[in-house]
């Protein structure tokens, strides 16, 4: 590896955005033009106006990539964290997406995604002590 300098980039050049465009130029090459990510996002909030809970994530290549789901303690097992992902996947199948993707601690909430009609696609063992880290795949319906 003569003649490089493996540097930590500045502020400005990460940035500037030129790394993910010269990737999606050479990505362009097998899959076509796409077009950039587009955010999905979706909150709750209580009849105080407190944030009980929400949903991150984005719809990339067709696919829906869930970032994170939480729900407070306190607004569990009210259909709120039923109603969140579906919000969030009807929205992501307006921007075209055909699929969801995520991955969740086991411990977290892999059994109420599968519930939802989630399939574990994959997983890493021992991720963390001892537990593994699931990822999981859905079919969004038409």
């Amino acid at each position: 590896m003569s003649g490089f300098e493996i540097y930590t980039p500045t502020a400005e050049e990460v940035d500037s955005g030129v790394l993910g465009r010269r990737l999606r130029a050479f990505n362009y090459g097998f899959v076509g033009e796409c077009g950039q990510s587009q955010p999905v996002w979706v909150s709750a909030r209580d009849a105080q106006g407190t944030l009980v809970g929400g949903l991150r994530g984005f719809v990339f290549l067709q696919w829906l990539n869930v970032d994170l789901l939480f729900v407070d303690e306190a607004a569990r097992h009210q259909g709120l964290g039923r109603s969140l992902p579906a919000t969030a996947e009807h929205r992501a199948q307006e921007l075209g997406a055909h699929s969801a993707t995520l991955n969740t601690f086991e411990w977290q909430a892999r059994g109420f995604y599968l519930k939802q009609g989630y399939e574990e696609c994959g997983r890493i063992d021992n991720y963390i002590a001892g537990f593994h880290l699931p990822y999981l795949k859905k079919s969004l319906a038409p």
